[in-house]
């Protein structure tokens, strides 16, 4: 590591600021297939757990785990495959559990939840800008880059689950979901291919989009026949996702196709 200064007209930030290597890793379709799958795998062990040992002790289990990765993910020094996309499935699981809990807990409506969401993404991100100046995954290669980067994840996947779940509530079901997010995700490309968005916009736009798709395609595998499901169960679906994620990120342990170079991290 290096220690670098941030040129920045507000004095405060003319600190020395200690550089690490990038953090998250390279997108690429590994990237996006990962993460259609934590996502749904977040929304079906989220349920399940809730179902077996209830709501309290599952959020407190889903809270610890959380914890735990994320205090993980920040000790390396570096991109690890395993470490980040189990910090990631966490983030997927608890953030579920706290947009359920708004829901079922406190009887805040999906409509309301869902735009309380999105302004705590829109903060997370205006802090995040006003502070670095940059919102790319580029370039998370501080301390404070990196706790913005989790900030926003976290706020992602609960204002995803929101999403989900309204859509389904005002009468789509979870294939007419699944249909909609996965035509949905393909805007922000689409308009970034056409030179209308920017990268970093269409990325933040299509990260959103993938957690209502995969919550969407999970729940509508694993729910019963009376809920719009194919009722192939939570727990099956929750360990056929898991098994799907742990192939994938072990290819990408062992091959690193998903590190940035240096010049990319820059």
């Amino acid at each position: 590591m290096t220690t670098e200064h941030v040129l920045d007209d507000r004095p405060h930030l003319n600190a020395p600021v200690r550089r690490m290597a990038n953090k998250v890793p390279e997108v690429t379709v590994y990237f996006w297939i990962i993460k259609v799958l934590t996502t749904g795998m977040g929304e079906t062990a989220s349920d399940y757990l809730a179902h077996r040992l209830g709501p309290v002790p599952a959020v407190g289990l889903g809270g610890l785990g959380l914890v735990a990765s994320l205090v993980l993910q920040f000790a390396v020094r570096r991109y690890v495959a395993w470490i980040y996309w189990t910090a990631i499935v966490m983030v997927s699981v608890f953030g579920t559990m706290a947009a359920d809990v708004l829901h079922a807990g406190l009887g805040v409506p999906y409509a309301l939840s869902t735009p309380l969401f999105m302004v705590a993404l829109a903060a997370v991100f205006a802090v995040w800008y006003t502070r670095e100046r940059t919102l790319s995954i580029h370039a998370v290669n501080t301390r404070r880059r990196e706790t913005f980067y989790w900030a926003a994840v976290l706020a992602t996947f609960a204002l995803g689950t929101a999403a989900g779940d309204l859509s389904a509530s005002l009468g789509l079901g979870y294939l007419g979901s699944a249909v909609l997010f996965a035509v949905a995700i393909c805007i922000p490309a689409l308009a970034h291919r056409a030179g209308f968005l920017g990268p970093v916009t269409a990325f933040w736009s299509a990260y959103v989009i993938t957690r209502p798709l995969g919550a969407s395609i999970a729940d509508w595998m694993a729910l019963p026949h009376s809920r719009g499901g194919l009722d192939w169960g939570l727990g099956p679906v929750t360990l056929s996702w898991t098994v799907a994620i742990l192939g994938f990120v072990a290819y990408l342990a062992v091959s690193h196709r998903d590190v940035q170079s240096d010049a990319t991290a820059a």
